[in-house]
């Protein structure tokens, strides 16, 4: 999948949102909280071996000065402040095009492979974090993880399901605790979502990690009995009862009984 970003927060759990084509949904980053990324999608295929093998160039330059001032006329230039950071190597202040970052990111994707081109010396990474203005929603910093393609990591992807249960279509109610996977594998094999076919799903049933498992060349970190989807029974009017059983005969004293107006009980 590839993504572009507009920022925006939202509550956990939010499962839709509204853009242009209404082609927007909600995305989760590890490690953000109640923080969303509302994306535009548009797949990517991956290639033989279920490698997806999609990776773009980034011109990025280092950053020198710290002061505020300075990251202020990044910013108001069109760039984005950044950080490189792997366990082989130390921390690299940089900063980039904020649009060509963008359009990057739309074709790669969230867990997509970028190349950030540093006086000539080109490392991969991945988007592992990011900052936003709070009134703007602007992106003001991101964070880079420097990857080696060889070795194994681990990340998160999000869960889209896909179909019309047919549970849903009796009149079920579906759930979905799971809206994201950890996984571990390497970096051309993680895709940026898995998709998740509920139509066959009926009332009462449920979909777990296990049930898809086996689909993927990388590595699920879930227990195989963890839920991803389900169907409910459709919700039924509860009956309320006493347990008492009410008496059939008349109450006491009604034979001849009347209520008059109290004026007449006077005369």
């Amino acid at each position: 999948m590839a993504a572009v970003f507009s920022m925006h927060t939202a509550r956990p759990g939010a499962s839709t949102c509204f853009g242009p084509e209404k082609s927007f949904a909600c995305l989760f980053l590890p490690d953000l909280g109640h923080f969303f990324i509302v994306v535009k999608f548009q797949k990517n295929e991956p290639e033989s071996g279920g490698e997806f093998k999609v990776s773009n160039v980034l011109k990025a330059m280092e950053r020198t000065d710290f002061r505020k001032s300075a990251l202020t006329k990044i910013r108001k230039s069109g760039h984005i402040p950044a950080i490189v950071y792997g366990s082989e190597m130390e921390n690299r202040p940089i900063y980039l095009d904020g649009s060509q970052f963008l359009k990057t990111i739309k074709k790669v994707g969230k867990n997509g492979i970028i190349t950030l081109d540093l006086d000539g010396k080109k490392k991969d990474v991945i988007l592992s974090d990011y900052q936003e203005d709070p009134i703007t929603k602007e992106i003001i910093h991101l964070d880079f993880r420097a990857i080696d393609m060889d070795t194994e990591i681990q990340t998160t992807v999000r869960v889209d399901l896909v179909g019309e249960a047919a549970g849903v279509k009796d009149g079920g109610v579906l759930q979905q605790p799971l809206f994201e996977i950890a996984v571990t594998g390497k970096p051309r094999q993680i895709p940026s979502a898995i998709e998740v076919d509920i139509s066959g799903l009926q009332v009462n049933e449920t979909l777990t990690v296990g049930d898809i498992k086996g689909n993927y060349s990388f590595t699920i970190d879930h227990e195989d009995d963890e839920t991803i989807a389900s169907i409910l029974p459709p919700k039924q009017e509860e009956e309320i009862s006493t347990g008492e059983k009410q008496s059939e005969a008349p109450p006491d004293n009604v034979e001849g009984r009347e209520t008059k107006p109290e004026y007449e009980t006077q005369k």
